[in-house]
């Protein structure tokens, strides 16, 4: 028999205590063959200092705490720095606090992995978690939680704009043989330890947003492929501790990082459209996506002061 292999499970928590309970009691009994695994939280500076409760106190937990608020790559990063230097892990699963997985998640997850040799990074299926939907109307009720949040991800290059496969379909089996992705989202996503010894570390200079889009095109770019696996299950809450769509912070870098990963991947064509939508955003944006053109122009990113 080989040597049991290990994989951290990295939460990011910032002031969403019960988000993250949530998440990590859905992770406790998680079982894969020949694999260990820990669920790392990174408290990223919360107000209050994150504590596990009596019953969630077991060897499978830990948490790790910065001082300041890092945003989704620097904890995220932090959480990855310190599980491979503690644990050597074979593999990496960045999981968002605001979702709960299915009893068999782990196990699919890791036989994707197995079966998808070249997929450097893998996402599951994600649904709106019920009651979280975009157009709560619109869904009968025994039709909520099979909502589709994530089923993939495509790039529309000739617009800029990384769009989620599925979602806010119901799920009756059309992405079930789906096995690539243009993106992974940071929502859910397994790195293999040699594609982060390959090209490194989520960018910091995100903050937050697209650093997932980012990721993966750096992934691409060093022969691998973004896979998919139908099989594992997340239900997500959809934003849970930034704000959501139309947030002041969801605004600013959004806009932002838009201009950020156009330049920093595109060609000519799209260093045109990214300066069109610059234009656009910053003469008939809100004062925040006025300030996020203004800011990746003279090349000022990572955390910023957004109210």
């Amino acid at each position: 028999m080989g040597a049991v292999k290990h994989v951290s499970i990295i939460i990011v928590d910032y002031n969403a205590r019960d988000y993250t309970l949530n998440c990590l009691e859905s992770l406790v009994g998680q079982k894969a063959a020949g694999y260990n695994f820990t669920a790392l939280v990174v408290d990223n500076g919360s107000k209050v200092p994150f504590k596990l409760p009596k019953r969630l106190q077991n060897p499978l937990i830990e948490i790790i705490r910065s001082n300041s608020n890092l945003g989704f790559t620097g904890g995220n990063n932090l959480g990855i720095y310190y599980s491979i230097e503690k644990y050597n892990s074979e593999y990496i699963l960045l999981l968002n606090n605001d979702t709960v997985v299915s009893e068999d998640f782990l196990r699919n997850m890791l036989k994707c992995a197995e079966e998808m040799p070249r997929a450097g990074v893998i996402s599951p299926k994600i649904y709106f978690s019920p009651g979280a939907e975009y157009h709560q109307n619109s869904y009968k009720r025994e039709e909520r939680g099979k909502i589709f949040w994530y089923a993939g991800g495509a790039l529309d290059w000739p617009h800029l704009v990384a769009f989620h496969r599925g979602v806010d379909e119901f799920d009756y089996g059309q992405f079930d043989n789906q096995q690539h992705s243009d993106f992974a989202t940071g929502c859910a996503m397994l790195i293999s330890r040699e594609v982060l010894e390959k090209i490194g570390t989520l960018d910091k200079r995100y903050f937050l947003y697209l650093e997932d889009v980012d990721f993966s095109m750096r992934v691409h770019k060093a022969g691998y492929e973004i896979g998919f696996c139908p099989d594992a299950v997340v239900w997500h809450k959809n934003a849970g501790s930034s704000g959501g769509a139309g947030s002041s912070i969801h605004d600013y870098y959004q806009t932002r990082n838009r201009l950020l990963f156009a330049f920093k991947h595109g060609e000519w064509q799209q260093w045109l459209t990214a300066l069109r939508l610059a234009y656009r955003d910053f003469f008939s944006g809100n004062e925040k996506k006025r300030m996020g053109v203004s800011h990746a122009l003279i090349n000022r990113y990572g955390k910023q002061a957004v109210y």
